[in-house]
């Protein structure tokens, strides 16, 4: 049945065509029963094209629109009563009104039509006005006219919903591109960030195997264990830097610098204790516990969890709504570190974490997964089952896993 309709559908010429023979075979019933002498030839001629109109409506309605007024003014003029044919004014009435492609001055013809036809048609076909009382020729009148009024009517408030349905549409098709437009903006953006981030912690660690350098340098002759010790912690350095680096490569950076050419060292797990102290004065209560032994963490494991945390928090204070507490819990593992918040507020709503995690100002949500790839981490981010939103990532501490 779903086929048929989406057949009937594809072809709306077709089934115009099919009510189109129907009414011819109707019609001409009625030019064999009641029409006779010369004005066969007419009413055949009119016949056809009354069913020329409803097969074409919908592919050319302006052009029927003009061929039924022709039509109807030769009725008139030899003498044709109203017949089963004239059906297609009603169908060309609807269909010029309904059309959202129609240009309006032919809906407004088709309505002139509707108002002015049932009147020339009683005034010719009926009995001489002479015969009625007034009275009668307006109910009469009315009578054929609301028909032909109502089709325009209902055609033209089909229009109007189309015209509305065309509008939601683009406006959500509009929507759509825009969304998708600002979560690729917010991907470029954070990626940018995290790439000036990660320069950073590349530069510093540059930097110490630098100053090691050159004081294995300076000590190379005079104590032999310093300059051993040295060049393990430059070994060791250029090992995280080069895993760094690799974290890093995907990640375009153009023209940006850092504000006063000078860098700035980022924050991490040791700086989370004021961050959350900082929380707490605006007025969040949060509780926060290390498990495990806390030891040297890799520099963008670090600025990830904090990242992650301060998120965090700052969801939990923007969706979480009055009297929420939170609880920030960071486990180190043999090889890994597990961060998890958690707040027991209403949650953010669901297409903030189900659709790219935008929250409509820092997209969020879109940062923290960005973060915990770079780092080859991995990130789940959802309401509790108890109520509330939880951010649970699992941050790798050794480079490649």
């Amino acid at each position: 049945m779903q086929r048929l309709y989406d057949f009937l559908r594809r072809h709306p010429t077709g089934v115009d065509t099919f009510w189109a023979v129907l009414l011819l075979g109707f019609t001409s019933l009625w030019i064999v029963a009641d029409v006779s002498g010369m004005r066969q030839l007419p009413a055949v001629i009119f016949t056809v094209g009354l069913c020329l109109v409803v097969a074409l409506r919908r592919k050319a309605p302006v052009k029927m629109l003009l061929l039924t007024a022709a039509i109807g003014v030769g009725q008139l003029i030899f003498n044709l009563p109203p017949n089963p044919g004239d059906f297609a004014m009603f169908v060309i009435t609807y269909t010029v009104a309904s059309g959202t492609s129609t240009a309006r001055w032919a809906s407004r013809c088709a309505l002139l039509g509707a108002l002015v036809g049932p009147a020339l048609s009683l005034l010719r076909f009926g009995e001489g006005p002479g015969n009625r009382q007034p009275w009668e020729m307006l109910f009469f009148t009315a009578l054929l006219t609301v028909p032909f009024v109502l089709a325009w009517v209902l055609g033209d408030s089909v229009r109007t919903r189309r015209a509305y349905w065309a509008q939601l549409e683009e406006k959500a098709t509009r929507l759509e591109k825009e969304r998708e437009a600002q979560a690729r903006i917010a991907v470029a953006a954070e990626r940018a960030r995290i790439a000036r981030e990660l320069h950073d912690v590349v530069a510093h660690n540059v930097s110490v195997m630098v100053v090691q350098a050159d004081g294995a340098a300076y000590v190379l002759d005079a104590a032999p264990e310093q300059t051993r010790q040295a060049l393990e912690t430059i070994s060791g350095t250029g090992r995280q830097a080069l895993a760094e680096m690799r974290r890093l490569l995907g990640v375009l950076r153009t023209g940006e610098q850092s504000e006063g050419g000078e860098y700035v060292p980022q924050p991490g797990v040791e700086q989370l204790t004021d961050l959350i102290d900082q929380v707490r004065g605006a007025g969040l209560p949060v509780e926060f516990r290390v498990e495990g032994e806390p030891r040297s963490l890799p520099s963008s494991v670090e600025l990830t969890a904090y990242r992650i945390v301060q998120e965090a928090l700052t969801n939990t204070r923007k969706h979480g709504g009055p009297d929420v507490g939170a609880t920030v819990r960071l486990t180190y593992q043999d090889e890994d570190l597990d961060l998890l918040v958690e707040d027991d507020g209403r949650g953010a709503q669901h297409e903030l974490y189900e659709s790219g995690g935008a929250d409509g100002l820092g997209h969020g949500l879109i940062g923290m997964r960005e973060r915990v790839g770079m780092v080859g981490g991995t990130l789940i981010a959802g309401p509790r089952p108890g109520g509330g939103f939880r951010v649970s990532a699992v941050l790798p501490l050794k480079p490649g896993r």
